[in-house]
């Protein structure tokens, strides 16, 4: 996939920052932000397909004949 500008507003400090960190690092700023967003991505689909997950076994669960309601109290829970 072909790579397209984008322009960001950012603190100078942070740029200069930025700048020092990619020079390390031998690469580009746009690679770090680039490979942050990846992350970011990577993580959001997981968290998506786990929920996706969690919600069809959730329909599939047994009845605890609670109609989907707490039947008692946190204080009878822990009662000593």
């Amino acid at each position: 996939m072909p790579n397209r500008n984008i322009t960001l507003a950012l603190p100078e400090q942070l740029i200069r920052e930025a700048r020092l960190l990619a020079a390390e690092e031998d690469t580009s700023i746009s690679a770090i932000v680039a490979g942050l967003l990846q992350a970011q991505v990577r993580r959001r689909r997981g968290f998506t397909a786990a929920r996706r997950r969690h919600s069809e076994r959730l329909k599939h669960a047994p009845d605890l004949g609670t109609g989907g309601r707490a039947t008692w109290r946190r204080d009878d829970l822990h009662e000593r």
